[in-house]
Formats: structure tokens, sequence, C-alpha cells
């Protein structure tokens, strides 16, 4: 196997979903049909709390935002991997590597804070009625946001710098469908332990600040609730924060998946 170096890696391979060639022309409909569904069903969210005057309110305002980095991160890897579907050799060019590593990143954690953002604006909301407006400000909802991007950033640039200024060595291949730190952190020659020590950091503080964000929200409504006379009142608190808990399961029960598995037992066949 050959030795490449920083100054000779140009290319990274893909090795995909499934190498099997039965299944690239299923698997390429069955995802170009998921994106495009993604792409038209947040465009249309984006454009509609944009446009629409009675949906000028923090609630959707955050919502925007949240199919802006969901539409952000399915972008930064969907195109790429329909590609290489269908391509002779699905492979990824060095410098591509890295900015799709550096988009996904940013929005992914953009998005675990706006999902805490959401949780405190239903607390709010439910708990404060007669005081949402003013405590839910257009300010303070711009800083609520601007803040996880510009935090998101420089953890994420952090992060890229320390990978894509190691060696790289062994081989090229990455065995997965885009370009993740972990299988990236797994090819390097040179001393890893930082770069691992500095994503287990970030990592563990963006989970529990977020979770801890949400749980605590999500119990100050539950109290709140509970003291509710009406079951009108009851029933419709709990219906403003289904959807936002069903969307909380989902995504942090994905990233556990992938991410919190124990080393014993984590596959990236399976993830």
């Amino acid at each position: 196997m050959d030795t490449y170096n920083l100054t000779v890696l140009k290319y990274f391979i893909l090795t995909g979903i499934t190498d099997l060639p039965e299944l690239q022309a299923p698997l390429f409909g069955l995802f170009l049909i998921i994106y495009m569904i993604t792409v038209v069903g947040n465009l249309g969210l984006i454009i509609l709390t944009k446009i629409d005057c009675r949906l000028q309110t923090p609630m959707y305002f955050f919502l925007r935002q949240l199919s802006f980095t969901d539409l952000g991160y399915s972008s930064a890897v969907g195109p790429k991997m329909l590609i290489n579907f269908v391509a002779d050799q699905p492979t990824i060019s060095y410098n591509w590597c890295s900015v799709q590593l550096t988009f996904f990143s940013v929005f992914i954690t953009t998005e675990v804070f706006i999902l805490s953002a959401m949780a405190y604006d239903r607390y709010v909301a439910i708990c404060h009625p007669l005081l949402y407006t003013i405590i839910m400000s257009q300010r303070l909802c711009q800083v609520i946001v601007a803040i996880p991007y510009l935090y998101s950033m420089c953890i994420t640039l952090l992060t890229i710098i320390k990978i894509f200024t190691s060696s790289f060595c062994g081989h090229n291949f990455i065995r997965h469908f885009y370009c993740d730190s972990l299988p990236l952190i797994l090819m390097l020659c040179s001393d890893t332990h930082e770069i691992k020590l500095i994503i287990l950091i970030f990592a563990t503080f963006n989970l529990i600040s977020s979770l801890l964000v949400v749980s605590m929200s999500y119990i100050l409504i539950l109290v709140s609730i509970i003291k509710m006379n009406s079951s009108e009142g009851r029933h419709k608190a709990f219906s403003t924060c289904g959807s936002h808990l069903t969307v909380i399961v989902i995504f942090y029960g994905t990233l556990f998946f992938m991410y919190a598995q124990p080393k014993s037992t984590h596959s990236f066949e399976t993830g």
C-alpha cells in the first residue's frame, strides 16, 4: 500500500453506502427523492415564514433558522453523495473534503443550539404568555441565533485546521459516504490525541449544554401544564410542543447512535 502525506494527497475515495452495483441505481433514486423533498420542504418553509406577515413571530423565526441549517448540512453532503452513486470511482478532492466537513460541522452544531433556543421559546410562550413578546424580542432572537453560528464556526475551523494540517498516511479510502471527522482522524499518521481531545471536549459541551436547556425548559413547561385548570389549555400547550419534541428525539437519537457508541461496538459500516 502506498504511503501518502500532506503534500501528495490530492483526493480521497469514498466507500459510500454499498459497493454492490445492483443497489447503486435504486439507492440513487431513493436518496434523490429524499434530497429533493428536503430542499423543496425547507426552501418552501423559509420563503413562507419570510413573506407571510402572520408568521413574523419568534417561533417561526427559529423554525426558519432550523430549516436553513437543515438545508445547509443536507446540501453539503447530498449532491456529492448522489454524484458518487453514478460515478465510476466515488472520489472527493482534498480541498472539497475540507470544505464539505466545514459546512456540515457548522450547520449541524448550530442546529443543536437552535433546537435549544426553540425549547426556551416554548417555555416563555407557555409559562409567561403575557410577557412573551417583551422577553422574546427581535433583537434577542437574532442574538440567540448569531452566537451559535459564530461559536460553531470557531470550533469547526479549529478542528478542521488541526486535521488538515496533519499528515495522512496508509491509504486514502474514507469508510463513509461523506468526509466526516472520525474516519479522517483514523487516517492520520501524526499523533491524534490532541485532535480527539478537542473534539471530545466540544462535543460533550455541545450536547450537555443544549440538552440541559431543553430538559429544564420542558420540565418547567410540564410543571406549568400540570397546574393548568383547563383541559383545553393543557391540550393546546402539549400540541405546541409535540412536533418540537419529536424533532429533538430523532435528532439527538441519531447523534448518539453515530457518535456515542462504545468503542468496542462502533462500526462505520453500521453507521
